[in-house]
């Protein structure tokens, strides 16, 4: 007997017709429920994802192909991406049996279905169909019966998983009802090809053979049913996710995580400023609400969600979701609460983990700067405080800006105004200028540039808050009046590098500021350190000693910086101790998004759940390259009162205290 099959076997001619027919009912289906949720997603602002199209198109390809993104956690990760391939090689199967019946056969009389690639087919679909069932099934108990906290299940993941058993079920039914017949008996050899089909076909072995084949066709039109059913439920379910999400990986950012829209102040055709209901976010934002299929990993990551606040950024996105389908108008802000807005800290840990490419914090963002500049509302009084502090003084403390120079007295760095002479720029930043720990910092990274012979100049008095606070707190009118300020003193001493030990003024500097015209190197001094140490300019005696080291969310996850800090260490004599969250994963110390400036009234403290991740090491020194985090685990470590074994130091005072010589 041939090595092959007859396609449309006991069906018949006749049935093809109708096939075709019922296929294109349910594909017109499918594109009038797409055709709504298009509808909805173009309530939203404009905004242009469709730049740089080859390389969109790769990461799309690279992502959905691999499903990297999915796989990072092992949690229903495996099953997924299982139930993923498995699909796509039976879907790629059925694509070459159309192209065989309809293409191949009838106009070139070539049969691909032969041979030993037949073999080769049938065994691949046979492993592919299993392994489906088998993730499929990890995923049911995962949902169904072991119920992680935080895991929303409704009716409608109950009928999916249901549709998808069902058709994989019938699937092999109908592959071992016609293997009874046509293979079992008569080419024994070729059904061991079909091993999963082999054995559903000994569940036909005691019948006879026109009962299979009654069986058969009814099994063939049930599976039918069931698969242009499924096509036709893909708008309607979460199961749309199979185009939105893949899509995302191709119109997700392709600059930095956590970049936020410019507004343009000056356009007098905007009459609000911020997202207060739905249809004032932008369409991919609504997009990401379609995308989001509730697998809750961005909740577990967070932060503030981690610590007892009312934050969920899963939440977040589907309420989003809900406003659009039912109220584009509503207020989004009442829906999502006061509280979980303020409590984000922007640190990306949402983003990073997000299977589905969702852009969480850009939502919190815009709903912040509705509230701030649309509703004068702030966190608290203290970040009121804070902020007019900034518009009149410069700097949160509230401090006289001709100060702001003052830490450098006596030290080997020059004022732009009076010297201009100079090899960086280095930004001080409000903390290292004002608060005696941080300055500190900054007298380190002077005395490390001293060593390498480098000369630093600094603005001084006319340097600013860089204004991300206030940014990510919403206010974008203060922002951009700060940032202008500082940009113009960059102009007038014709700035040509600039080097900060604040990560939050180098995400601004360096990227953020692009947007108002500045176009000058930026740096941050834990790159510029390790550039020093690998050119040879800077040597150092290694002093042994243990430590941890914290990967601040501005450095780590929104600028991608890990390894440099680490081999700073390691050539400083340190043996690092990694805390178990740490990299891509490193848990936030609870004071970005503008928290810094904000009280933390409810839940556990954050940069508490830190430390005692540091302790958790065994480590001396918990070590970090930011202002921000450096005074959050000086407060954490006071908090534990007097505790023995752990200290917190900034990367430059490592450093700065084993220069050779």
């Amino acid at each position: 007997m041939q090595e092959s099959r007859e396609i449309f076997w006991n069906v018949g001619s006749g049935a093809v017709p109708v096939m075709y027919l019922l296929s294109l009912a349910a594909a017109g289906a499918m594109v009038l429920g797409f055709r709504r949720l298009v509808g909805v997603w173009r309530q939203g602002r404009p905004l242009d994802r469709f730049d740089r199209r080859r390389e969109r198109f790769t990461r799309f390809i690279s992502e959905s192909l691999t499903q990297r993104k999915v796989l990072r956690v092992p949690d229903g990760g495996v099953f997924h991406s299982g139930l993923f391939w498995g699909f796509s090689a039976m879907f790629a199967g059925t694509l070459l049996v159309m192209l065989q019946a309809d293409i191949l056969a009838p106009l070139f009389h070539v049969n691909l279905l032969t041979g030993l690639f037949y073999r080769l087919f049938s065994l691949v679909l046979d492993l592919a169909g299993i392994t489906a069932i088998l993730a499929l099934g990890g995923l049911f108990v995962r949902r169904f019966v072991i119920r992680p906290d935080g895991l929303e299940t409704t009716r409608e993941d109950g009928l999916v998983h249901a549709l998808l058993f069902s058709i994989l079920l019938t699937g092999f039914l109908i592959e071992g009802s016609r293997m009874a017949v046509t293979e079992v008996r008569d080419n024994h050899g070729l059904a061991f090809w079909s091993p999963v089909g082999l054995l559903a076909a000994g569940l036909f072995a005691s019948m006879d053979d026109a009962t299979v084949r009654s069986l058969h066709r009814g099994l063939w039109w049930l599976h039918l049913l069931l698969g242009l059913g499924f096509v036709v439920m893909i708008p309607l379910t979460k199961l749309r996710h199979l185009f939105t999400t893949s899509g995302n990986s191709f119109l997700a950012p392709l600059e930095g995580q956590g970049d936020v829209a410019t507004i343009d102040l000056e356009d007098e055709r905007i009459e609000r400023f911020g997202a207060a209901n739905a249809a004032e976010l932008t369409w991919k934002d609504l997009f990401d609400a379609d995308a989001c299929t509730a697998c809750k990993r961005c909740q577990e990551r967070c932060p503030a969600w981690a610590t007892g606040k009312p934050l969920s950024p899963m939440k977040v996105v589907r309420q989003i979701g809900l406003a659009a389908a039912q109220s584009p108008s509503g207020s989004i802000v009442d829906d999502v609460t006061r509280d979980a807005l303020w409590a984000c800290t922007t640190c990306g840990a949402c983003q990073e983990i997000c299977p589905a490419d969702i852009e969480h914090v850009v939502k919190i963002i815009g709903m912040r700067r509705s509230l701030t500049l649309m509703e004068g509302e702030f966190a608290g009084d203290e970040v009121r405080k804070a902020t007019t502090a900034i518009e009149v003084s410069g700097n949160p403390f509230g401090v006289a800006p001709a100060s702001r120079g003052s830490w450098a007295v006596g030290l080997p760095v020059s004022v732009m105004a009076e010297e201009r002479n100079v090899d960086i720029l280095y930004f001080a930043g409000c903390y290292a200028s004002f608060d005696p720990r941080n300055r500190k910092v900054a007298e380190s990274f002077v005395r490390i540039c001293a060593a390498a012979g480098i000369r630093v100049g600094i603005l001084g008095a006319e340097e600013r808050c860089c204004g991300e606070p206030t940014r990510r707190m919403g206010n974008e009118y203060l922002y951009q009046a700060k940032a202008r300020e500082n940009i113009a003193a960059f102009r007038k001493y014709g700035v040509t590098r600039i080097v900060t030990a604040c990560p939050h003024c180098f995400t601004m500097l360096g990227r953020e500021y692009r947007d108002l015209g500045l176009e000058v190197p930026v740096e941050h001094h834990s790159t510029f350190i390790a550039a020093l140490v690998e050119r040879n300019l800077l040597k150092l005696a290694p002093e042994p000693f243990g430590c941890t080291w914290h990967d601040s969310c501005y450095l780590g996850r929104h600028n991608g910086i890990y390894s440099e800090p680490r081999g700073l260490l390691k050539a400083a004599g340190g043996a690092l101790s990694e805390m178990a969250p740490h990299g891509p994963d490193s848990f936030c110390c609870g004071a970005g998004g503008g928290r810094i400036l904000a009280e933390e009234r409810t839940g556990r403290r954050i940069s508490a759940e830190r430390v005692k991740m540091a302790r958790q090491t065994g480590a001396g020194t918990l070590v970090s390259a930011c202002p921000f985090c450096l005074s959050m685990f000086e407060d954490g470590l006071a908090a534990d009162g007097p505790v023995a074994g752990m200290k917190a130091q900034d990367l430059a005072e490592i450093v700065a205290a084993r220069i050779r010589g």
